[in-house]
């Protein structure tokens, strides 16, 4: 056994590709992974942050903000999923009306 520790998540293979972050305390932003590190500091460039509906704040809207150039601070990182190869579902929990 070495003494260098494997990380779990290998990042290597999303530099320069759309990634979809969430963070602690609801934040969702979405961008161009530039780089990150062992402790998951991430640099997303051309950053989009999709705003919480004021009423309900765990829903996103439609709506977005642009952020540029952004480092996500790895202590408030919770999942990093590629943009490429996924796509919004209709969620198959909801009830229809009347049922």
């Amino acid at each position: 056994m070495s003494g260098r520790k494997e990380t779990v998540l290998d990042l290597a293979k999303f530099i320069d590709k759309g990634v979809q972050v969430k963070l602690t305390g609801g934040r969702q932003v979405m961008g161009t992974l530039k780089g990150y590190d062992q402790l998951l500091n991430l640099v997303l460039d051309e950053a989009i942050e999709f705003l919480r509906d004021p009423d309900d704040p765990l829903k996103t809207t439609d709506q977005t903000r642009r952020l540029g150039l952004i480092i996500c601070r790895g202590t408030a990182v919770m999942l990093v999923s590629p943009t490429d190869g996924t796509e919004e579902i209709q969620n198959p929990f909801i009830q229809p009306d009347g049922a």
